[in-house]
C-alpha cells in the first residue's frame, strides 16, 4: 500500500522520526577525529597527545664534540700501538708521545714560539700585500668593461702560471732574504682573491642594480649599496683559500735560505733525521690554519647575517 492509499483509508502514515534500534546511529566520534581518551566537557573523549621531536634533534644521542674527536683520537691510539709494537719504527715516524715531549721542549726553551711569531709575520704581511692586489685588480675588471679587458686576460694568463715554479725568479730579482718569501706568499693570495671577488662582483642580479638605478641611486650608491655587498659573500671565500694558500706557500717560502721560522726547523731536523721535530712543525701549520679559518668563518657569520644559509641536518 502506498502511502496516498494509507490517507485515502484512513490510516496515519509510519513515524519516521526515530530511528529503529536494530539500525544503530553512527558513532560521531570517528567524523570529528576524536579516540577514546579523556573526557571532554561536550562528553566527548580528546585524542592523546604524541610529542613532536625537531628533526634537528632525532639524532643528538651522542654529542656532536664526541663524534669529530671519534676519528682523530682513534688514529693516535693505532699510532700509538704500532710505534710501541715496533711495526711503525722510530726512524720512519717518532711516536705520538715522543712528539708530544719534544714540542714541550721545543716551546720550554723558547724556539717554537719565535718560529711561530716569525712564520705569522710573513703569512701577515703577504696577506695584506696579496689582498690589496687581488681585490684592486677584481674592482677594476668586475665593475668596468675597460677594465676587464685590459686586466682579466693578463690574470688568467698568470694565473695558468705555477706560483711555485716562479721561485727561482723571485731569487734572482729579490735575493734571498725575506723579499722572496713575502712575494711568493702574496703572489698565491692575490690570484684566489681576484677570482672569488671577480665572480662575486659578475654574480649580482642584474635586477637589483635596475632597482637601483630607479630608486635614483648614483653610479657609486650602486656599487656602495648593491654590487659590494652582492661580492661580499665570493670574498670570504676567497678569503678562505686565500689563507689556505698562503699557508702552503709559507712552506715553500721558507724552504729558501731561510734563517728562522717554521721552515727552518724542518730544514734542521730533515738533516738529522729528527721526524718528531717535522711533525711538530706540520701540526703547528695545520693549528694555524684551522685558527685562520675559525676567524674567517665567525667574520663571514657577522657581515652576512642578511643571507640565511642551510647549516645541515
Amino acid at each position: 500500500m502506498t502511502l496516498d492509499q494509507a490517507v485515502q483509508h484512513g490510516h496515519s502514515p509510519p513515524d519516521i522520526s526515530e530511528s529503529s534500534p536494530s539500525d544503530p546511529s553512527p558513532d560521531p566520534s570517528p567524523s570529528l577525529g576524536f579516540s577514546k581518551g579523556a573526557d571532554t566537557s561536550e562528553g566527548l573523549t580528546a585524542p592523546p597527545l604524541d610529542r613532536v621531536v625537531p628533526v634537528s634533534s632525532r639524532n643528538r644521542s651522542v654529542p656532536r664534540w664526541v663524534r669529530r674527536t671519534a676519528g682523530p683520537l682513534t688514529l693516535l691510539v693505532l699510532w700509538q700501538v704500532l710505534s710501541a709494537t715496533g711495526a711503525l719504527p722510530a726512524e720512519i715516524l717518532a711516536s705520538p708521545g715522543t712528539i708530544a715531549a719534544t714540542a714541550g721542549d721545543l716551546v720550554s726553551d723558547g724556539t717554537l714560539p719565535s718560529a711561530m711569531g716569525v712564520s705569522l709575520q710573513r703569512v701577515a704581511v703577504g696577506l695584506v700585500l696579496g689582498g690589496l692586489i687581488g681585490v684592486t685588480l677584481a674592482l677594476v675588471s668586475g665593475l668596468s668593461r675597460l677594465g676587464e679587458d685590459l686586466v682579466d686576460a693578463t690574470v688568467q694568463m698568470l694565473r695558468s702560471v705555477p706560483w711555485v715554479g716562479v721561485i727561482p725568479l723571485f731569487i734572482i730579482w729579490l735575493g734571498i732574504g725575506e723579499a722572496p718569501k713575502i712575494a711568493l706568499i702574496s703572489l698565491g693570495v692575490a690570484f684566489h682573491l681576484y677570482l672569488n671577488v671577480y665572480a662575486g662582483i659578475r654574480g649580482v642580479d642584474a635586477q637589483l642594480v635596475e632597482a637601483g638605478t630607479s630608486l635614483g641611486l648614483s653610479r657609486w650608491g650602486q656599487i656602495r649599496h648593491v654590487v659590494l655587498p652582492g661580492a661580499l659573500p665570493g670574498a670570504m671565500t676567497g678569503l678562505r683559500y686565500s689563507l689556505a694558500t698562503a699557508w702552503l706557500a709559507l712552506v715553500f717560502g721558507e724552504q729558501v735560505n731561510a734563517d728562522d721560522g717554521l721552515g727552518f726547523l724542518m730544514n734542521q731536523a730533515r738533516e738529522f733525521f729528527r721526524t718528531d721535530v717535522i711533525v711538530v712543525c706540520l701540526v703547528v701549520y695545520a693549528l694555524l690554519g684551522l685558527i685562520a679559518d675559525f676567524l674567517v668563518r665567525t667574520l663571514e657569520r657577522l657581515l652576512l647575517q642578511w643571507r640565511p644559509t642551510f647549516t645541515g641536518q
